[in-house]
């Protein structure tokens, strides 16, 4: 860094602010500087920048347990990453909550008092949350939500597939595959969770475009309880006779599909499901569930720790939204998801 001051005609600290991407400074200098660096071979010590900061990244995670379909491959994502930067001092303190939305403001509340230098959290009631997101924000600690968001909080960032997006898919998926004057159903977790209410908003947008005389003729709220939601799904088909589709906007497919099954209904009722595990197979094979959200569980963890670690070492400005593209499983695709790959997979 001292050569590269000395060739630019700036100091050190000049220097910094370029390679580090901090502060202010005039563009035609920071391009001269990284083109010197360039010339260089410069790269950074990231070891030695992390102790230059005067201590390490610790982080703390409030994510559910359940439903571990789906969060057993965030979790994943996240210790798998962080583990690969160990080196540079990052430290997990793990606090979960053992269901979306169960004293998920207590854990707040603790891992704020654990030093912890950013939180990663998954929020269930983003209008609770909000004042602690914004109180860690003031204290300097970086909040970012993963896999759903509080946007009328101050938090840094969130990561998670586009849920208006994924509700599009599945809109439009469904109203490719029913016949005329069909009705349909929405099994979701709780609208007052960001990512579950954007679904709702997605599909039911797309859903008459693309079949006008489609009909959305219930929204479920299962609370991601998987006997709450099979009592209200059997309760759904029993009064809906002639229902045609429904769209399971979280992972909770397996009661709607024993829902189905009960009824007499499983491959009658056009059924789309959100991601992939093992016990999905057998509806999949038995054409109960006709298609899938997939909302990439493991890549959203891994991303969400990754944006810390790049903006404590490197600098980098850590961006207000996050978004990662959904995929649609068939079967004709099940073979190439992870989940089916390395089920066994160690978790850390």
């Amino acid at each position: 860094m001292e050569e590269i001051a000395k060739l630019a005609n700036v100091s050190i600290g000049t220097v910094g602010r370029a390679l580090h991407g901090n502060g202010r400074i005039k563009e035609a200098t920071r391009q001269r500087i990284l083109q010197i660096a360039k010339e260089l071979g410069y790269k950074p010590n990231l070891a030695a920048r992390v102790l230059s900061v005067g201590k390490g990244i610790r982080i703390g995670i409030c994510i559910p347990r359940e439903l571990h379909f789906f969060y057993d491959y965030v979790r994943r994502g996240l210790f798998r990453e962080a583990r690969r930067n160990e080196h540079l001092g990052v430290e997990i303190v793990y606090r979960p909550v053992d269901r979306l939305g169960e004293e998920e403001v207590e854990k707040v509340k603790e891992l704020l008092k654990s030093d912890i230098r950013s939180l990663i959290l998954t929020p269930a009631d983003p209008k609770m949350l909000a004042p602690w997101i914004n109180k860690a924000e003031q204290q300097g600690i970086r909040v970012v939500c993963l896999a759903s968001d509080a946007p009328q909080s101050n938090r840094t960032s969130v990561v998670c597939v586009e849920p208006v997006l994924a509700g599009r898919f599945a809109g439009e998926i469904m109203g490719l595959m029913l016949s005329e004057k069909a009705q349909v159903a929405i099994v979701t977790g709780m609208l007052q969770t960001d990512n579950h209410h954007k679904k709702v908003q997605g599909f039911s947008e797309v859903l008459p475009q693309v079949r006008a005389d489609a009909r959305l003729v219930d929204v479920v709220e299962g609370h991601e309880d998987e006997d709450e939601t099979f009592s209200k799904c059997v309760q759904l088909l029993r009064r809906n006779r002639k229902l045609s589709g429904i769209y399971v906007s979280t992972v909770n497919c397996l009661p709607v599909c024993r829902a189905l099954r009960s009824e007499g209904l499983a491959g009658k009722v056009k059924l789309i499901t959100s991601d992939l595990f093992r016990e999905m197979l057998p509806y999949f094979r038995n054409g109960t569930i006709a298609a899938s959200i997939y909302q990439r569980p493991y890549e959203q963890g891994q991303a969400a720790l990754r944006l810390l670690v790049d903006h404590f070492v490197s600098g980098r400005a850590v961006p207000p939204t996050y978004y990662l593209n959904p995929n649609i499983i068939l079967r004709s695709n099940l073979a190439l998801y992870r989940e089916l790959r390395n089920a066994n997979a160690p978790e850390f």
